[in-house]
């Protein structure tokens, strides 16, 4: 079986190639985006999401954003298109790292274009493969707290649809399984968009690893029965004292794993800390469209003018967090990432 590619150069090296997942599972579908708009379009309606796979993309796309004609105006061109991709996506802390990383390299290049195409889309490469070498890392480190027969419920999609390479908590699955333990993977649905039903099932099932879907809303009478070893989770922000930002729905999660003990795991990639953000509290979280909770799979599920609360992320205290890993190792309370990454 083919390994997924969430997020590749296309075969003509003129375009960013994704897997569409808004079409999953009933569709494995492949798209190349080749403009900026294009990029925008499918990181903001999560045709491509998971905050390393939407570093990524981003980067890719800031590549292709300078046209070989762009002259005197290569530098505001990229400015331009930075300033659109940043804005997609403002609680993922990778988006914004991988940006600045592209800009930095960019920008002092804006008075030779050609140099400045070949500088950003190697740049963006490495940011690839950065990427892939990164989780096979978290993978690895993450493993060694999976044990034989272990039963691991998780939230939301963290393998390879969400990233470059094999994934940050599923890469933990993923290593744990070739190293031939038995797993076996609980995934809670993950309302509104359903990305643990829809994405972490069919991607579990394709790799032969055993999976049951749950709606959240049954997650703490699962671990209140017994029926789970350990919570493994990703995230899409951490901050410096170790509250994480994942998507909504890790909070309750985690207040249930500890109501009735059991290890609660995030795994994320070090670009995922923030040394600019102290705090849960100080983290930009995203607001979705009200209709994503109105409207489900086509169906009208609520009325059409009622409010609605949509954020897309919610924060996890740092005291309900058993360990984070990373690709550097496995980091335990208190936490400290005041440090850059």
């Amino acid at each position: 079986m083919q390994p997924i590619q969430a997020v590749a150069w296309s075969d003509d090296g003129d375009g960013v190639r994704i897997l569409d997942q808004r079409l999953l599972p009933e569709r494995e579908v492949y798209r190349v985006l080749r403009s900026v708009d294009e990029v925008c379009e499918a990181i903001n309606t999560l045709a491509v999401r998971g905050a390393p796979a939407i570093g990524i993309v981003a980067a890719m796309a800031l590549a292709l954003s300078v046209p070989a004609a762009a002259g005197e105006n290569a530098a505001v061109t990229l400015a331009d298109a930075d300033g659109r991709l940043r804005g997609t996506r403002p609680t993922a802390v990778n988006l914004a790292r991988a940006l600045d990383r592209m800009m930095k390299v960019g920008l002092p290049l804006r008075r030779d274009v050609d140099r400045m195409r070949r500088t950003l889309r190697d740049e963006a490469t490495r940011i690839l493969e950065e990427d892939r070498a990164m989780c096979r890392r978290i993978g690895e480190h993450g493993a060694s707290l999976i044990a034989d027969g272990a039963r691991v419920l998780t939230h939301c999609n963290t393998g390879a649809l969400a990233t470059g390479g094999i994934g940050t908590a599923l890469a933990a699955v993923y290593v744990a399984v070739e190293s031939g333990k038995r797993v076996e993977v609980y995934a809670d649905e993950t309302r509104p968009l359903l990305q643990g039903s829809r994405l972490t099932a069919w991607e579990l099932q394709r790799a032969g690893i055993p999976v049951t879907v749950l709606a959240d809303g049954a997650a703490a009478s699962l671990l209140r029965d017994g029926d789970v070893d350990l919570c493994l989770v990703g995230a899409d922000r951490i901050a410096t004292n170790g509250d994480v930002a994942n998507k909504v729905g890790t909070y309750p999660l985690a207040i249930a794993a500890c109501r009735h003990s059991v290890p609660f795991y995030v795994a994320a990639p070090t670009s995922t800390f923030d040394p600019s953000t102290a705090r849960g509290d100080d983290i930009l979280i995203e607001q979705r469209s009200p209709d994503e909770l109105r409207r489900l799979l086509g169906a009208q599920t609520a009325p059409v003018n009622v409010p609605v609360y949509n954020p897309a992320f919610d924060v996890t205290p740092a005291e309900l967090i058993s360990a984070i890993v990373s690709d550097r190792g496995v980091h335990r309370p208190p936490y400290d990432f005041s440090e850059p990454a």
